[in-house]
């Protein structure tokens, strides 16, 4: 009879001692937001550092007008031996991470019959609203050399970003008139950076 009551009695501890890491190792595991980090059985929440606004960036690209409709007429960039390229550079001022304004100055090459001049000078302020994920859309205004006004709505996207540059790509429809010339509208694409 006591060998069977210290016979139980081990069996009981030997269970005991099986049980407990278990029930221990479970109570230290906890989980924690992504943003905090745990020392010393104490959670601290992460700082980061919040960007200070209003914040300025510049930026340089180029851009290629695609296709243009005039007067019911599409008319390719690349007709006619004949093409145009700008060079955007610009300033973007940012009050927060939804909203700026951008300041774009546009020189624009044009090449045809074996030379080339720069035909015009495009001034087109705009404000930009930010997006998650790197997405902008600039609503800007078009002040052009040439005499032709009107605006350009521009779709942005990010596509990767390093310390110094975030490098992005956009497509822009601008709509054109005035100069006694027909109202025409264009799609144009845009590739460059920012300097951050």
């Amino acid at each position: 009879m006591k060998k069977n009551l210290l016979l139980q009695f081990a069996l009981m501890a030997i269970i005991m001692v099986l049980l407990t890491p278990k029930v221990v190792s479970a109570q230290k595991i906890q989980e924690v937001p992504p943003d905090s980090i745990k020392y010393q059985g104490a959670i601290y929440q992460k700082v980061t550092a919040k960007p200070k606004y209003p914040k300025v960036v510049g930026y340089l690209s180029f851009i290629l007008p695609l296709e243009t409709l005039s007067a019911g007429k599409f008319t390719p960039n690349f007709s006619n031996h004949t093409t145009s390229i700008g060079f955007p550079v610009g300033v973007n001022v940012l009050y927060s991470d939804r909203f700026g304004f951008s300041y774009e100055f546009t020189p624009t090459v044009k090449a045809s019959g074996g030379t080339s001049k720069m035909s015009n000078l495009l001034f087109d302020p705009g404000t930009m609203f930010r997006f998650d994920h790197g997405f902008t859309i600039i609503s800007r205004l078009a002040f052009e050399t040439s005499g032709r006004y009107g605006f350009t709505p521009v779709f942005n996207q990010v596509y990767a970003r390093t310390k110094d540059v975030n490098y992005f790509v956009a497509l822009s429809l601008p709509a054109r008139f005035g100069n006694s010339a027909p109202t025409s509208l264009g799609l144009n694409l845009q590739i460059g950076f920012t300097f951050n």
